[in-house]
């Protein structure tokens, strides 16, 4: 994104405070229309108070949210609620919109993704997004999933190096197709094999998130999703946007068996959107 306007820092839990409790100076930005627990225990991003402008449009209000270890959180609602935004705010994608200004307080592990000292390229290694679109480069198989291993120095040998390809494309699941056709150009696959190319290059620099844009294990995963189906199947955690904000927040079964607001209720019935 643009311009930080770098809030005080977030206050630490109190001792009495329940594991994984937002402490009470820390509640005060979260936007209190919503429902449901926006924190989570062992939280690897906290998110509080995001505020997008592009322009004039303020795409995305007062939203708070945490994204834990090991979970996929689901980011639910129709076209333009800011679901996509806030994604690509976890990973700066924001940053080459002239017209894009953000707020709040943004942070991995601690810290503050939005410092004037981060290095960007390393935080886009470490919260890896995959694109509605795939994006494959064009270079063959190979080649795509090796590029970040490569810049990154993750290996010291061609030997490493293969390790890394080959794990990775077997974890995102398009070895068998292409194991005897590394050469040919990645450009050439068909749509569904091109996403996972893109997954597979995304974790071959071991992301700690990887982040989702309509489609997972050691990974957090946030996930961009019209699909309700999709959304039901592999997600921990949904979270409802609507209009720039998020309505609603709790365990998918939760928010699709028995959701308490009713937007929610109405999204996830097919009502609207």
């Amino acid at each position: 994104m643009l311009l930080m306007d770098k809030p005080q820092d977030v206050v630490a839990p109190q001792p009495d405070a329940a594991p994984g409790a937002a402490a009470p100076v820390e509640m005060e930005r979260i936007a209190p229309d919503t429902v449901g627990d926006v924190t989570a225990k062992n939280a690897v991003i906290r998110v509080r108070d995001a505020n997008v402008h592009y322009g004039d449009k303020h795409a995305l209000i007062n939203v708070s949210l945490d994204v834990a270890r090991n979970e996929v959180i689901a980011l639910i609602g129709p076209s333009g609620c800011g679901k996509s935004t806030f994604l690509r705010c976890l990973n700066r994608m924001n940053d080459t919109i002239e017209s894009a200004r953000v707020t709040g307080d943004f942070r991995l592990d601690g810290e503050d993704m939005y410092a004037r000292d981060t290095d960007v390229v390393m935080l886009r290694a470490r919260v890896g997004m995959v694109f509605q679109k795939p994006n494959p480069f064009p270079k063959s198989i190979y080649e795509n999933v090796a590029y970040g291993a490569r810049i990154h120095g993750l290996a010291a040998n061609r030997a490493e190096l293969d390790d890394i390809v080959y794990g990775s494309l077997q974890r995102a699941g398009l070895i068998d197709e292409v194991k005897d056709r590394l050469d040919d150009p990645g450009t050439g696959l068909s749509g569904g094999q091109q996403q996972r190319l893109c997954i597979a290059r995304t974790i071959a620099v071991n992301p700690e998130v990887i982040l989702i844009d309509e489609l997972s294990e050691k990974y957090a995963i946030a996930i961009v999703t019209h699909s309700m189906q999709q959304a039901a199947r592999v997600s921990n955690r949904t979270a409802y946007f609507h209009l720039g904000r998020i309505i609603e927040v709790g365990p998918t079964d939760k928010i699709f068996t028995n959701p308490s607001h009713k937007l929610t209720e109405d999204y996830v019935t097919g009502r609207f959107g």
